[in-house]
């Protein structure tokens, strides 16, 4: 794999779990704090990824698979999810929080899939390659909560911006990808 592949696919990956790391750490400080949500809600809140996860990536993946490449499935997903990020920011009640970041984590979570699949699809020997392309990922889950965790907005909707600006960066960035 050239230089230029692996920088890309690097990229992705940084940027993949920055997204994630940004809201997914400190949702239940902002629901519980500010928004005044139970416990209870809050707990649901943090299960809507994992309910997500169950069931979105086989409807995206066998859609993705069958009829569109890849790179421009995740650029759609990312810029979806930018948006949902943002309305979400001004949602203060319960059902509709819940409902849209269900709605969010089913766009979000075949994307890690998809670019794990698009990954595999540039490598020899993904054995030897992936994990220094994949670690990239775990370096920008940490730098998401560090970031959040500097400007002090665990307990704001600034999580929420932070979250969407650089989901929209990952979708356009995406387009650029090479084509699966």
């Amino acid at each position: 794999m050239n230089f230029k592949v692996r920088l890309q696919l690097s990229t992705l990956m940084f940027l993949q779990y920055f997204v994630w790391g940004a809201w997914y750490v400190t949702i239940t400080t902002y629901v519980t704090t500010t928004l005044h949500f139970k416990p209870i809600e809050a707990g649901l809140i943090f299960g809507t990824f994992s309910i997500a996860a169950m069931i979105s990536p086989f409807f995206v993946g066998l859609v993705a698979d069958k009829f569109f490449a890849t790179e421009k499935t995740l650029a759609v997903l990312h810029l979806l999810g930018a948006v949902i990020l943002y309305l979400l920011s001004f949602v203060i009640s319960f059902g509709l929080f819940y409902t849209g970041l269900l709605v969010y984590s089913m766009c979000y979570a075949p994307t890690m899939a998809l670019s794990n699949s698009l990954s595999f699809h540039q490598m020899q020997d993904p054995g030897k390659t992936f994990p220094g392309i994949r670690v990239l990922g775990t370096i920008g889950w940490i730098a998401a909560g560090m970031t959040i965790g500097f400007m002090k907005v665990e307990s704001s909707v600034v999580q929420l911006y932070v979250a969407a600006i650089v989901s929209a960066i990952l979708g356009l960035y995406c387009f650029t990808l090479p084509h699966v």
